[in-house]
């Protein structure tokens, strides 16, 4: 346990100083060189990503193949580990994100300029319409599209059904649907300061064809994505 506190108190100072620095950089390149955000971004993905190797001791492996190409990527999503180490497993991936996080002060601005796509809760035939623009204009791109269907983080262990909002996605975009689990939660769990070492895995699972039915696509991707849970 001391060993632990130690290394989560270091990796807090050393990670959130460090990303206060990625934050200001993005700020003040995104106004005169947009583009420079996606690559600050992935930067400061890699940043986290060696703050939780050499400082917590965490280690990731990726089992299976990981195809990359238009394809839409559904991922267990148990710790806030994955959603910035997104950015290390795909290139410049536009992350499905709620509407409301694009609406924080400064840290919106920079999301929107990165490329995030926002999720509407309201289905409305407006929002739909924005939704399928901003993901055609990001596979156009050669961008990986991303997406935690089940609406916020969960314990380790825990199989929530997936929101509703995964089977619209798919239906509107009719690309083929890659399922990815993760245990991040085991060692990073929700809330917790504490962060224990160990393996956090990826578990790339069979791909799935565009055109299922609702029910049929939902029960393929709920047991993919929760392949590394017991039970």
């Amino acid at each position: 346990m001391p060993v632990t506190a130690i290394r989560s108190l270091l990796f807090a100072i050393v990670f959130y100083a460090g990303s206060f620095g990625f934050v200001l950089t993005a700020m003040l390149l995104g106004w005169t060189a947009p583009g420079a955000v996606q690559a600050i971004a992935t930067a400061w993905s890699r940043f986290h990503r060696r703050c939780a190797r050499w400082l917590l001791g965490q280690k990731v492996v990726v089992q299976g193949d990981l195809p990359h190409g238009p394809y839409l990527y559904i991922v267990k999503h148990e710790s806030m580990f994955e959603t910035i180490d997104m950015l290390c497993l795909f290139d410049r991936p536009a992350i499905a994100a709620k509407r409301e996080l694009l609406d924080i002060p400064l840290w919106g601005g920079i999301a929107r300029r990165y490329g995030l796509i926002p999720i509407e809760r309201s289905a409305g035939a407006t929002a739909l319409r924005t939704l399928r623009a901003a993901a055609r204009e990001a596979t156009a791109q050669g961008r990986a599209i991303c997406l935690f269907p089940e609406g916020t983080r969960v314990p380790h262990g825990e199989r929530p059904p997936l929101k509703s909002g995964f089977a619209g996605l798919y239906g509107l975009l009719g690309l083929p649907v890659v399922p990815i689990a993760i245990d991040s939660g085991r060692v990073s769990p929700r809330g917790r300061f504490l962060k224990r070492a160990g393996t956090i895995t990826y578990k790339v699972g069979e791909m799935i064809p565009p055109g299922l039915d609702r029910k049929e696509v939902e029960a393929k991707v709920h047991a993919a994505i929760n392949a590394l849970n017991a039970g």
